[in-house]
């Protein structure tokens, strides 16, 4: 499975020169873009993977078609001068080469083992098929940006579901969040303080071993048990105040103590990847007290009052109160963990949340819930139903906006489609499928066969 996911990351990123020599030949021309057969069945054995082994017949000509047409927008963007700035190539790049590395527990030495490169010479191979993908996003992007959907056509695409190919839905809500964190004591906060700068002298002064220190007393419980060490990652993955004061130390240099929302940060930089950063850190946290926890209990509780009585809506209470950035930035909406959708399922629940809405109501908000935010602090939420539904076969009531996104996606797909078709007598095509019996099949050969100068 983990050579799978590996390759599935890759796959569309590593030219032929790696995947297997006997299959290189081009097979098409489309413009100045070079389509090889090596490429085509690499696409056509990762999506039998994704498929296991169930593929329709026509599926080898499927893969060759959309080669070719990715040519053609390649080609005209090409003429319309569309371009991606080497910052986004190199976003994405990272952001590959980082899942790989996840897989593999981090370790560049098993990374050199796999591919028989290092992650920066990856990097460097994978730089012109990125930039092309990319392109070819920004393209279709481009092409299919005006297009809406009416609810007259959403209607439409559900009719055309076969019934007995609906999804089957289980039980789901959809939730907003209120939350509220304790405040720290002004005593609490001198304490991690001084402890912090006690910890920084040591470092420095007395060259006292960075990881035992973070092993004792870091109350960071990802990278505390590693000595501090936060991994290979990109830029944005820190929080700004952390981020400022990382990127700007040189490799081995310890920084001056960093407050953020967590506590004081101690870091130390191991070493900078391009884009991605290798760093430890030592956290001390301010310890939250029952006092400080009955004050936010009780703030919650007088927003729901407020609410209840009223005097504020939950959206307005959000706006004003809430202290969850992200969720905040929403509207409070929770995601589900599993599909980033606004739908979760009941069994997905966090065990609080799932207990305090057995029975409620659509609109019912909850008592402030004592729950564990992203830092493993204590935080108070007020969980609002906005809508929840029974298992359920997918309907145009409960599942409309599933529906109309999936309408949408159909509807630009077959506008792209139609586009390619408008201009493929604009571009030079050279089809070199002789041969090559799984090819010179296809039924949509014809519209390709038109040779122009």
């Amino acid at each position: 499975m983990k050579q799978f996911l590996l390759l599935s990351i890759l796959c569309l990123f590593i030219h032929h020169h790696s995947i297997g020599q006997h299959l290189d030949r081009v097979i098409a021309v489309v413009g100045n873009e070079v389509i090889l057969l090596s490429d085509v069945e690499a696409q056509y054995k990762l999506l039998k993977s994704q498929a296991g082994g169930n593929l329709p017949e026509n599926a080898y000509c499927a893969v060759f078609e959309q080669s070719l047409s990715n040519a053609l927008i390649l080609s005209q963007a090409d003429r319309d001068s569309v371009l991606v700035s080497d910052v986004e190539v190199d976003e994405q790049l990272d952001s590959r080469i980082l899942q790989i590395l996840e897989y593999m527990g981090g370790s560049e030495e098993q990374f050199v083992y796999y591919y028989n490169m290092t992650p920066e010479e990856m990097k460097e191979r994978m730089r012109d098929d990125m930039r092309k993908q990319l392109i070819i996003q920004k393209m279709q992007q481009e092409i299919s940006m005006n297009q809406i959907i009416t609810p007259k056509e959403v209607k439409t695409f559900f009719k055309r579901i076969p019934k007995d190919s609906l999804p089957y839905f289980n039980a789901e809500v959809e939730l907003d969040e209120l939350v509220i964190k304790p405040k720290i004591s002004d005593e609490e906060d001198k304490r991690a303080l001084t402890l912090a700068e006690n910890l920084r002298k040591q470092l420095v002064v007395d060259s006292v071993d960075f990881a035992v220190l973070a092993r004792k007393y870091s109350c960071d419980p990802g990278s505390g048990s590693r000595g501090g060490d936060l991994g290979i990652v990109p830029r944005g993955t820190f929080v700004p105040d952390f981020e400022a004061v990382v990127y700007q130390l040189d490799k081995g240099e310890i920084s001056e103590i960093v407050k953020t929302e967590f506590g004081y940060h101690i870091i130390q930089l191991i070493e900078r990847l391009g884009n991605n950063i290798h760093c430890r850190h030592i956290l001390l946290c301010p310890t939250i007290t029952a006092k400080d926890e009955e004050a936010a209990f009780n703030h919650a509780d007088s927003i729901r009052t407020l609410i209840m009585q009223d005097s504020l809506t939950f959206s307005e209470g959000i706006q004003k109160f809430s202290e969850d950035e992200f969720s905040k930035t929403k509207n409070g909406t929770i995601l589900s963990q599993k599909t980033g959708e606004p739908y979760i399922e009941l069994g997905d629940l966090d065990t609080e949340i799932y207990f305090a809405l057995d029975d409620a109501d659509i609109g019912e908000i909850t008592q402030p819930l004592k729950m564990r935010g992203v830092d493993g602090k204590p935080v108070y939420k007020l969980i609002k139903v906005r809508n929840r539904t029974l298992p359920h076969e997918a309907n145009l009531k409960d599942d409309y906006s599933r529906i109309q996104k999936a309408a949408l996606e159909e509807k630009k797909a077959k506008f792209l489609y139609e586009w390619v078709n408008d201009h493929i007598d604009e571009h030079f095509i050279e089809l070199r499928v002789g041969g090559l019996s799984k090819l010179e099949g296809c039924e949509f050969m014809n519209r390709w066969k038109k040779q122009r100068p």
